[in-house]
């Protein structure tokens, strides 16, 4: 499954990394760094809806997995709220391409630029990195997805994430692992959410995309290249 991420989020997760002889002093180095770094602060306490034990560490590219659980936005997304993240993937690249694009013209076109004959950004370039991960385990479904419209309305965002994220926090609390259902963004596509850290399975990180986005009297038109294998 494919998961879209900033370029800037995906190199390692502290350059403390650098400069300790081994884990014990990284261990107590972190420890120093997190008194002043918010960063560091989540991945010790966790977050409301999620704790430490929940969290996964010692593994190759541990960092993106706490990432994705830890560093959310106050609205959150359609299967989470503010107080504990999720990792979000789709069953094909182009699938991410389509969210992702929706979500960054959306933000755009919420900038005001009085100079400009539309008042919005007349184009925006940015590079996001292909993460892959595996996972192998029971998800519920959201089939068949008529009886769930309430779930994958496309607009308002983010009013339009009240009741997913209503069934996702009770999924949560049954211990459900996540949710596979339909792309709001894609026809006939599918993606994943995942709830449970530890099964975001070999997480790496493929081509690194370019997505530059171009003002076109009403909307945003996408331009994509591979940047980086």
């Amino acid at each position: 499954m494919h998961r879209l991420i900033p370029s800037q989020y995906s190199e390692s997760g502290t350059v403390l990394e650098e400069i300790a002889d081994d884990p014990k002093m990284l261990a107590q180095l972190v420890l120093l760094d997190g008194a002043t770094n918010d960063r560091i602060q989540g991945e010790q306490s966790g977050l409301s809806g999620i704790s430490t034990y929940e969290l996964v560490y010692g593994i190759q590219n541990d960092y993106i997995i706490r990432a994705a659980f830890l560093h959310t936005s106050t609205a959150g997304g359609r299967f989470n709220d503010g107080t504990r993240g999720a990792w979000y993937a789709a069953d094909k690249i182009e699938t991410s391409l389509d969210e992702v694009t929706y979500h960054r013209a959306r933000r755009l076109a919420d900038i005001v630029v009085p100079d400009l004959p539309d008042e919005v950004p007349d184009a925006d370039t940015s590079t996001y990195d292909d993460w892959l991960a595996n996972f192998h385990a029971d998800f519920h479904a959201l089939e068949p997805a008529t009886q769930y419209a309430g779930c994958l309305l496309a607009e308002p965002v983010p009013q339009c994430y009240a009741e997913p994220q209503l069934l996702a926090k009770d999924l949560v609390r049954m211990q459900s692992n996540g949710i596979v259902y339909p792309s709001v963004r894609r026809k006939n596509a599918t993606c994943l959410v995942c709830f449970r850290p530890a099964l975001v399975y070999q997480p790496r990180r493929g081509k690194r995309l370019e997505i530059r986005l171009k003002w076109d009297r009403t909307r945003y038109k996408r331009t994509i290249r591979v940047v980086e294998a």
